[in-house]
């Protein structure tokens, strides 16, 4: 059983260990979701989210996973008779592109082994055939620890393909890693909170292009929930289509005061200050599962080298330290594990686990 005053501090890619200060804003009175007080919430929110990710455009805030925004921009923004190129590295891009295929849209996929990045040249070779209506990206593949090259991929398809809607899946870059949404023009991204914003899971922050919100309008099938057109006209009004989590919101909220009190770029080399000191110790003790030119600075998977028991060596690391951090994902158990840097995570924190990880294993 859980011990609920002393709950096991959390180094998995997400949920990630959320502080206490945080946990108390899910805990304030909640607010009627119609009302001006939680209008004037969900205003503070979305301007201080625009400042954090660097656009102008729509930012939406979702009572979901991040999962549900994969489908939203297949719904919303793909044609039945249109289709859409889903790049895939690894296993969330893999499922990325078997979401949109349960959507009813043709797929075509671009995919390499995981742990390999998508190249700016391997897209271009597959756009250049011109019958692409969109093409998905996952920014940071949480299964592989590889952060693929976002802006040198944008800058690719602004200058060849700027016809071609841009979805990009977030879900363990956002706030962690640099990202300028109306400057790589892309036209969807998405995160869910219990990644680099620190906030238990179940709510997802989505940005959303002008075009993408016009070309949506012209789509049919695009159900009711995850609706882009119905989203703006409520966001109009500094509210959500339907009933939000709103102390999500005032956590969402607390979380980028504090953002925009440290300054995004000194966030974003906090994080790189971490992945950089996990990724020595990775290197030192066992190896990196994917190029370090692309490993990512939020989380680390490392390659079981030697070959350690990491079920055991999990187990034994709660046991002793009430602290939890990942085995490999899907066929990559025991073949990797993966250490979370992201979020309130400290570098003090991280030098605490990798010394117990040696204790362990020496």
């Amino acid at each position: 059983m859980v011990d609920w005053k002393n709950p096991p501090r959390l180094f998995i890619p997400g949920p990630v260990k959320v502080n206490d200060d945080v946990l108390q804003q899910l805990a304030r009175p909640t607010l009627a979701h119609r009302g001006k007080e939680y209008a004037q919430l969900h205003s503070e929110t979305v301007d201080m989210l625009k400042k954090i990710l660097f656009t102008e455009q729509n930012v939406f805030l979702s009572t979901s996973s991040a999962s549900g925004i994969w489908e939203a921009a297949i719904r919303n923004c793909v044609a039945p008779d249109e289709t859409v190129l889903c790049t895939m590295c690894g296993a969330f891009s893999d499922k990325w592109a078997a979401v949109a295929k349960s959507c009813g849209r043709k797929v075509e996929e671009l995919k390499v082994d995981w742990g390999k990045p998508i190249l700016p040249e391997m897209l271009d070779e597959k756009l250049a055939a011109g019958k692409y209506a969109a093409v998905t990206l996952v920014h940071n593949e949480t299964s592989t620890g590889l952060t693929n090259p976002v802006r040198e991929i944008s800058e690719m398809m602004k200058e060849k393909y700027p016809d071609v809607l841009v979805f990009v899946d977030s879900v363990s870059g956002m706030v962690g890693l640099p990202m300028h949404f109306d400057e790589l023009g892309w036209d969807v991204a998405f995160a869910s909170v219990q990644k680099a914003f620190a906030i238990p899971p179940g709510f997802a922050v989505a940005v959303v292009s002008d075009r993408a919100i016009e070309k949506s309008k012209n789509i049919p099938g695009r159900g009711y929930y995850f609706n882009f057109e119905l989203w703006a006209k409520s966001a109009e009004k500094s509210q959500t289509l339907v009933t939000p989590s709103v102390q999500h919101i005032m956590a969402l909220n607390y979380q980028c005061k504090k953002i925009l009190a440290e300054g995004i770029e000194n966030v974003w080399d906090r994080h790189k200050q971490m992945g950089d000191f996990v990724r020595s110790w990775a290197k030192e003790k066992f190896a990196l599962f994917c190029d370090e030119k692309y490993a990512s600075n939020t989380l680390t998977a490392v390659k079981n080298t030697r070959s350690i028991n990491v079920a055991e060596t999990i187990s034994a690391v709660q046991q002793k330290h009430n602290t939890i951090f990942g085995n490999g994902y899907g066929k990559l158990k025991e073949q990797t594990f993966r250490i979370a840097h992201m979020g309130d995570i400290t570098l003090d924190d991280l030098k605490e686990l990798l010394g117990w990880l040696d204790e362990e294993n020496g």
